[in-house]
């Protein structure tokens, strides 16, 4: 039996527009694209060229640091394009669908007699591997590792997030499968959860449970809690609707990257649950329930999704897309204004004090510039982790390896610090700094 953790530390961000549970079906959309960008640290070489026909389950590209790691097409049907940005990077493989899905068939061996190898190499020759994820780095995990311990965080704190328990609780057959999986690879398969969840019942996991506001649904604060890592320590983690699809290719011989999303937001008409495939284009959908023009489509939460145009397409991890106002005015003497109906996580405003506990419309103003870096102690309160996260991005910022790794830059991830960016009164681009630290210690400690 495991234990139950309380963390005081965090914000629940009210924003109105939650999805209602209800699952909405959704026909194949035309166009589906795979998005490099998508994997940190992770250079492509493409395998599949504008004009190849390809099933469900074919290579698109590989990863030139690990040309054993491949990720591979979500949908059958021909590569239409291959998008590039700035020195020719690749941006998106944009897949022309067919009508109905054609999937690629793989050899799964029995998981009671199968080797460990065996079940790496079927998770890498069918493009799940990317799912498996490892922290230090939050980077695809390295086949050829072996890690202390598997994490999976059965529910999700992050504004407007997706409710996994409602989601899941038609497939729990398939994340058992996921899971038997993930129990081949490693000792220890540890389960975050809320108490009362329908994933109480799946077997061969350590399951803990998880009180507090954002971001204890973080895999990295349930990690730092439960075994926090050290130099030289791996773990790895995934997310649930990722553990279903691993269950569907050892339980079908096919990689079926069905998923069920959430759109969510204060400008979309009727919030709900839509069953869809990785990677589709949200234009219908955008077109059928946003109400507002002026909007910012986020692949994600608010906090560490990305943007993404109307004619876009779901990012490769999300299984959110958020919809809110987007913040293009000036605000006539704002700063003076005493801010009645305005939201504010600390006591700027009289709201803080006086407003009552409702969902709220937030867009995306800066409201105001960046300003001194100064350590105040404000990031502490938004990080339930043992560290000192303003001293940690200083050490960043000064490139100081040894400090860094003293702060703890080896157990976190950008989106444990996506709360601390939103209520900087800084303004200071905290995500990326710390990507731009882990990525110096990818370089110079590997």
């Amino acid at each position: 039996m495991g234990h139950t953790f309380l963390t005081k530390k965090g914000l629940d961000i009210p924003l109105k527009g939650k999805a209602d549970k209800t699952i909405q079906k959704t026909e194949l959309t035309k166009f589906y694209a795979v998005k490099p960008p998508d994997f940190f640290h992770f250079i492509p070489k493409i395998v599949a060229k504008p004009g190849t026909k390809i099933k469900a389950g074919d290579v698109l590209f590989y990863n030139k640091f690990f040309p054993e790691i491949t990720v591979t097409s979500p949908v059958s049907g021909k590569v239409d394009e291959i998008l590039r940005g700035e020195k020719r990077k690749i941006l998106e493989v944009i897949i022309e669908a067919d009508a109905t899905i054609e999937y690629k068939g793989f050899q799964v061996p029995d998981l009671s007699v199968g080797s460990v190898d065996e079940i790496k190499q079927v998770l890498l020759e069918s493009g799940c591997w990317p799912y498996i994820r490892q922290r230090p780095y939050d980077i695809i995990a390295k086949p050829d590792t072996t890690p202390k311990a598997i994490f999976i965080s059965g529910f999700d704190s992050a504004p407007l997030a997706p409710d996994y328990d409602f989601i899941l609780k038609d497939n729990l057959t398939f994340f058992q499968n996921g899971v038997d999986v993930l129990r081949r690879l490693s000792e220890k398969v540890y389960l975050g959860l809320r108490e009362n969840s329908v994933l109480s019942q799946i077997n061969g996991v350590e399951i803990n449970y998880f009180k507090g506001p954002h971001p204890v649904g973080n895999v990295g604060i349930q990690i730092h809690h439960i075994s926090p890592i050290n130099k030289n320590e791996i773990v790895w983690y995934v997310n649930p609707q990722d553990v279903i699809i691993i269950g569907k290719l050892f339980s079908k011989g096919i990689y079926d990257a069905t998923k069920i999303i959430a759109l969510a937001g204060s400008e979309v008409n009727n919030p709900a649950y839509f069953e869809v495939v990785s990677g589709f284009n949200v234009e219908k959908l955008i077109k059928e329930h946003v109400k507002n023009k002026n909007s910012r489509i986020i692949s994600g939460n608010v906090l560490t999704g990305t943007k993404i145009e109307k004619k876009g397409f779901l990012s490769y991890y999300d299984n959110l897309i958020s919809v809110i106002p987007e913040g293009k005015y000036h605000e006539l003497f704002g700063w003076v204004l005493p801010g009645f109906k305005k939201y504010s996580p600390s006591a700027t405003f009289p709201s803080k004090l006086f407003g009552k506990k409702k969902d709220i419309i937030l867009d995306t103003n800066l409201h105001g510039g960046k300003r001194a870096f100064v350590v105040t102690g404000q990031y502490e309160k938004y990080l339930p982790m043992d560290i000192y996260p303003q001293h940690l991005l200083k050490a960043i910022l000064a490139e100081d390896i040894d400090l860094m790794e003293n702060l703890g830059i080896y157990e976190v991830g950008t989106e444990d610090f996506a709360l601390m960016e939103y209520a900087c009164s800084s303004k200071i681009d905290i995500q990326e700094i710390l990507q731009k630290g882990i990525a110096l210690m990818i370089k110079e400690v590997g």
